[in-house]
């Protein structure tokens, strides 16, 4: 179904609410109204008209009085089944939970983002319990890559209700979390902009964890101005401390290690064509080997995955009950697998981790960003990875190799689309920066969204 507003980013719909040409209940109807009528009915797992409805009329409401709390007020936003929503059992994409009882209040950047006004219309799907990179939920059911033609092909994970909401122009932004790419992978098979922070940016008060060493939050939307208002926000801000970031001048590295390998073609040629644009508008751009991101997969390898360890740990009690039934085989599996992984082995990947932050970071130049292709593959067909268990377990791993280097060196990052590859399906590129350099990085990404989507 297509509406008046289907694909508007905020920064479009702001100007109509803002303007009184748009009336913020108008805009929460026919955002409702547009997402029950949408043929692909797995995208959402819970609506809340109710909420939406009060919220829009508070909203519309302050606008008419003069007293508009910005350029959220009014907006609808869609969560992922991890973040809390007073009143309404947060299940994380699995059934186990779903007889839990309802969140008391909202989490806390849910309640961030009320307070700027924004209309919550509901929650989307997921992987369960956000293990996956993939998006496949054998629960509620396998969003749709919109962007597909030729057969469904996945969504991405594990923000894969996020990503396809606002792909499909059903909102404009979505919340998701990244624990090893679950925003910047969506939003990369998608074509649109994922923003993962640097760990720790957001009170994480209210959303169902998988490892309290990586998860971090963002938004996915239309534009990184959205993400950059979108991110105040959350932040309990009034406007945004971002300042845009020229071009010119501004240093770049390109690690060759690891990010290229058995990367696809259209990928590659996409990439390159990204850099030359920014070289064109002036940036410089060198590239570099880094032995210590083979480190990091070296360490898996001897050690095990860190979010492996600490996902075990949060999940023991249900992997050993009935409620294994119950949950997705594929990620019984992999949390299982977390079992092997001793207590002195935790500790030296931790120990690990912090020595190959500091070993990376000294290696690039303090105004140095990172880019590499967000993913080394397009968007796959879905069917072949729900019939073929050996399939998914390497796609998956492909999937999250890129973004997962990230989440180990705490980098911050932002999927910026940036052309079409196998079968028309979307390319991210992804411009990367170390711990804290997150207002940086989102005032730099404007200009590299200006240059490379002109």
């Amino acid at each position: 179904m297509s509406y008046d507003n289907a694909g508007k980013s905020i920064a479009q719909l702001a100007v109509l609410l803002q303007s009184g040409q748009l009336d913020a209940r108008a805009l929460a109807e026919e955002t409702l109204a547009a997402i029950g009528a949408y043929d692909d009915q797995t995208i959402f797992t819970r609506l809340t008209p109710e909420r939406a409805m009060i919220e829009a009329g508070i909203a519309a409401n302050r606008i008419r009085n003069g007293r508009s709390r910005g350029m959220l007020d009014g907006i609808p936003i869609a969560w992922k089944d991890l973040f809390d929503l007073k009143g309404i059992t947060t299940t994380a994409g699995s059934v186990v939970l779903a007889n839990e009882p309802p969140a008391a209040r909202d989490a806390a950047v849910v309640a961030a983002l009320a307070q700027a006004g924004m209309v919550c219309v509901g929650q989307v799907n997921m992987s369960e319990f956000a293990f996956s990179g993939l998006g496949l939920n054998p629960h509620y059911g396998t969003p749709r890559n919109p962007r597909s033609r030729d057969e469904a092909r996945i969504p991405g994970g594990s923000s894969s209700g996020s990503a396809v909401a606002v792909a499909a122009g059903l909102v404009p932004v979505a919340i998701g979390t990244d624990t090893g790419g679950s925003i910047r992978i969506p939003a990369a098979f998608n074509g649109i902009v994922g923003y993962k922070s640097t760990w720790g940016r957001y009170q994480m008060d209210g959303v169902f964890p998988l490892s309290k060493t990586l998860d971090s939050l963002g938004p996915l939307c239309r534009t990184v101005q959205d993400a950059i208002w979108v991110d105040a926000a959350m932040r309990g801000l009034t406007q945004p401390s971002v300042r845009r970031a020229p071009l010119a001048g501004q240093h770049f590295v390109v690690p060759e290690t690891v990010f290229f390998d058995d990367a696809e073609d259209g990928v590659i040629v996409a990439f390159e064509a990204a850099l030359e644009t920014l070289v064109k508008a002036g940036a410089i751009i060198r590239r570099q080997k880094f032995p210590v991101i083979d480190d990091i997969f070296e360490l898996m390898r001897s050690h095990g995955p860190l979010v492996v360890a600490e996902a075990y740990a949060l999940h023991q009690q249900r992997l050993t009950g009935p409620q294994a039934l119950q949950m997705d085989h594929r990620v019984v599996e992999r949390t299982r697998k977390g079992e092997a992984i001793s207590l002195p082995q935790y500790i030296e990947i931790l120990e690990r981790r912090k020595q190959m932050i500091a070993q990376f970071s000294a290696q690039i130049a303090p105004n140095e960003f990172i880019l590499t292709p967000t993913l080394p593959h397009v968007a796959p067909p879905t069917a072949p990875l729900h019939a073929d268990d050996e399939l998914f377990v390497k796609t998956n791993g492909k999937t999250l190799r890129n973004t997962s280097i990230g989440n180990f060196l705490n980098w911050c990052g932002v999927s910026i689309p940036c052309g079409v590859g196998n079968a028309n399906m979307p390319i991210g590129l992804l411009v990367s920066g170390l711990a804290g350099s997150d207002d940086a990085l989102l005032g730099l990404s404007l200009a590299v969204e200006d240059a490379i989507i002109a």
